[in-house]
């Protein structure tokens, strides 16, 4: 039975979407997820982006995105921090669920670089900080992921 491995490698074009709301730490998620991209080889020329207002309205990009079937991969970037009312569990929930959704839908790997965090402290941090930068993260498993599913639909398969 053969084993399939992804890794982070061009396979295609790439879509990445992107929350202006909490801009300061989503152009940092987006410079870590371009950094992967190049890391594994896919051209600036091949990646789209596309901003959104809010975390929120990501589902929506990203189906439009996948809808098109331009894309072997795409990545969501966002941060959505914690306030004093259940906004923050409303919204967070809501874009997990609707780029599950359009990963789903279209068979089509979404790396999920979506920021659910108590302060701006731990979105820095997550953003290029300490804790690394999730966008990278992201792109990257959007990336092996999208590798896997080109194994399992026949191309490049281990023998």
């Amino acid at each position: 039975m053969p084993d399939f491995a992804g890794r982070a490698r061009s396979r295609g074009r790439v879509a990445i979407v992107v929350s202006r709301y909490n801009e300061l730490i989503t152009t940092r998620l987006l410079a870590g997820a371009r950094d992967a991209l190049r890391d594994a080889h896919v051209p600036d020329e091949s990646v789209d982006v596309g901003w959104v207002p809010g975390a929120f309205e990501l589902s929506a990009a990203a189906a439009a995105a996948a809808a098109t079937g331009r894309y072997v991969c795409l990545v969501a970037l966002g941060a959505v921090v914690r306030g004093d009312t259940p906004h923050f569990q409303f919204v967070a929930g809501e874009a997990a669920r609707g780029l599950n959704d359009v990963a789903v839908r279209h068979a089509l790997p979404v790396g999920f670089g979506v920021l659910t965090v108590d302060s701006m402290e731990q979105a820095a941090e997550r953003a290029g900080g300490a804790a690394g930068n999730k966008g990278y993260e992201a792109a990257e498993a959007a990336l092996a992921t999208a590798d896997v599913l080109a194994q399992l639909r026949g191309a490049d398969a281990p023998a």
